[in-house]
């Protein structure tokens, strides 16, 4: 099998989303995971959205291993995240 020719790129991507309690439990998490910027910012792109109460996780990357390790890193940092929420309690409505 033959890669791409000359000054094409190939591009993987992968996407998740997940679910939260509420829509504000939701954007918090964005908030908190927003400011981890990839260390290669040129070779992967990573998209936060929030819709309703479901953060969503888009990644776009022209090598795999670099888009695997950026998926672990996002995993770990939402699985603090979500262990931060369910320690405090559910966020105070003002």
């Amino acid at each position: 099998m033959r890669g791409p020719g000359p000054g094409l790129r190939v591009l993987r991507g992968s996407s998740l989303t997940v679910p939260f309690r509420s829509p504000l439990e939701a954007d918090i998490a964005r908030g908190a995971l927003a400011p981890d910027a990839e260390p290669h910012q040129r070779m992967i792109r990573k998209e936060l959205s929030v819709n309703g109460s479901t953060l969503a996780a888009k990644w776009t990357a022209e090598d795999p291993r670099l888009l695997r390790l950026s998926i672990i890193n996002f995993l770990d940092h939402l699985s603090m995240v979500v262990r931060t929420m369910q320690r405090f309690g559910p966020p105070v409505y003002r």
